[in-house]
């Protein structure tokens, strides 16, 4: 009788586990959810201005882009960064170069502290000489 009593107890707090369990458990359509909702650093390497709309969509579902206007022309990449530049101001974002070529577009609810400086930069603003240690 006795065993059928502590035998009782530790069917019960199984039985409690396994709900605390259940409860804590994350549905899958709420991970989507979040995944779609502005937590993801998309990098994009467009091939033609007409990508642009891609990059803006992206930026409006709040998920900062990489942009490497390498692989278009200079006429292109200026009509793109002019695009970007104009959804950027719209939703409140910002834009930021990190290389040749290479833009950072975050929207508002990403904030970007520090600055890359560019080599040729750093070599106009110092004509000094180098000195080896």
């Amino acid at each position: 009788m006795a065993f059928n009593k502590i035998k009782k107890m530790f069917t019960e707090e199984d039985e409690e586990l396994s709900t605390e369990e259940e409860f804590y458990n994350v549905s899958s359509d709420a991970m989507d959810e979040a995944q779609k909702v502005g937590n993801k650093m998309i990098l994009l390497e467009p091939r033609a201005y007409s990508e642009s709309q891609q990059i803006a969509d992206h930026l409006k579902s709040r998920n900062s882009v990489v942009v490497n206007l390498k692989r278009v022309t200079s006429a292109q990449a200026k009509r793109i960064i002019d695009f970007l530049s104009g959804c950027i101001y719209a939703i409140g974002g910002n834009m930021q170069k990190i290389g040749v070529g290479i833009y950072l577009c975050t929207p508002k609810n990403v904030s970007v502290q520090g600055k890359i400086s560019d080599e040729s930069e750093k070599n106009k603003s110092n004509n000094e000489e180098e000195i080896e240690w």
